[in-house]
């Protein structure tokens, strides 16, 4: 059986990843993967085009080198506090009494049909369930008898020009985008359980520019959100609240951070660089803790706000799942489970072979995720570059199968 190599490309803030998969026989073998760190992005979006192709391209060559393969199209993944979400319903009458695939295309449709601004754009339009003469939680309705049927969708949309922004980024670092992926989304292909989507799940994807929110129940996603905190704003506060030049003030972040102070020894120092060449001094960890924890708390209790307000804040029986890069900070899961009163693992990207050791971290988690949703797509699926204009392309073309059903 032919293989297909399918590129996961997560441009985040503070680091751009390619993932590389083959995928031969459903199975998915990562077989490459390039970092480089992100210098052309603030909170998710890009805002300098030139420092970000360059990023791009770095990661993807050294994702070549691994793979020995050349990398012509990726999966892109897409994040910011300009991305919305929200559910919406359609119903349609079926003609031949029984659900053909022309009968969900149309009721997909009618559920889409939603005015959206001018200057956003529909990323995701996401099954939640079919009702069929009003019998609900129906995952495939093809060939069911019945005369009514309704589809329940969650739709994402994001600004036009962000989404247009990343394709044009990877476009000029050689690149076909085959489709924009809500990292969120990609995420959750990676990290969650079948068991945890059905029971009930919060998905908090800890970034350095923002903080991601998926919550899933019986399934299928049920909300989503993005907060423009994450990673930096820890960074941020130490390199302020200790006096130190920020890239030391990271390096303390990852080697000695913690987010739950009461974990913290009594004892424990640490050596803070001074800036501008003035000394080194050593400090108790226990004021690190006590920089980081007041930051750690706000977001997880933001996002939580934004899970009471879905109303599905009962629903996640199985727990909270903290993934992406700020994930590794200690302290993180019991912080969590202290703000959103539910057990709480860090996930970890599963479902693939090959070389799990090198991407097997929360923070590739998005970059693993892209792979395997691109797996899932069928084969050879659509690819857009900017300057066909597609985006607007994909527009005008469901606007002219539209009116031709109308006539």
């Amino acid at each position: 059986m032919a293989s297909e190599i399918i590129v996961g490309l997560d441009i985040g803030t503070t680091k751009i990843c390619a993932v590389v998969g083959e995928i031969s026989g459903g199975n998915v073998e990562i077989i490459g993967m390039g970092s480089h760190p992100s210098e052309g992005l603030r909170k998710g979006v890009v805002i300098n085009i030139e420092n970000t192709v360059n990023s791009i391209k770095e990661a993807v060559e050294e994702a070549e080198t691994m793979a020995g393969c050349e990398i012509s199209s990726v999966y892109a993944g897409i994040a910011g506090g300009h991305i919305k979400g929200f559910n919406s319903h359609g119903v349609i009458a079926l003609k031949e009494k029984e659900v053909t695939k022309k009968d969900i295309e149309r009721v997909i449709e009618a559920a889409s049909a939603v005015a959206i601004p001018m200057d956003r754009e529909v990323i995701h339009t996401l099954v939640q369930e079919y009702i069929v003469d009003e019998q609900d939680g129906i995952m495939d309705p093809l060939g069911m008898s019945g005369v009514r049927l309704e589809a329940k969708v969650h739709i994402v949309t994001g600004a036009v020009t962000s989404a247009q922004n990343i394709i044009k980024c990877a476009n000029r670092a050689g690149l076909d985008v085959c489709d924009i992926v809500l990292e969120s989304l990609a995420s959750s292909e990676a990290v969650l359980s079948s068991e945890e989507r059905n029971l009930g799940v919060a998905l908090i994807d800890f970034g350095g520019g923002t903080t991601d929110m998926a919550v899933f129940s019986r399934g299928a996603i049920k909300h989503t959100s993005v907060l423009a905190l994450g990673g930096d704003n820890l960074t941020y506060d130490i390199a302020v609240g200790l006096r130190t030049p920020n890239m030391e003030a990271e390096k303390i972040k990852i080697r000695y951070g913690c987010g739950f102070s009461s974990l913290i020894g009594r004892e424990e120092t640490i050596e803070v660089p001074g800036v501008a060449g003035r000394k080194a001094r050593v400090l108790s960890r226990q004021i690190l803790g006590e920089i980081l924890e007041p930051r750690v708390e706000e977001i997880f209790t933001l996002i939580y706000g934004e899970l009471v307000r879905s109303g599905y804040h009962e629903r996640i029986s199985s727990g909270v799942v903290v993934t992406g890069g700020s994930a590794e900070l200690q302290g993180i899961t019991e912080m969590a489970e202290q703000v959103f009163n539910a057990p709480t693992r860090i996930g970890f990207p599963e479902g693939m072979s090959g070389l799990v050791e090198v991407v097997n971290k929360p923070m590739y988690a998005t970059a693993v995720g892209l792979v395997l949703y691109g797996a899932k797509q069928s084969k050879g699926g659509k690819k857009f570059r900017i300057r066909d204009g597609n985006i607007f392309n994909r527009v005008m073309s469901r606007m002219k199968k539209w009116f031709k059903e109308v006539i």
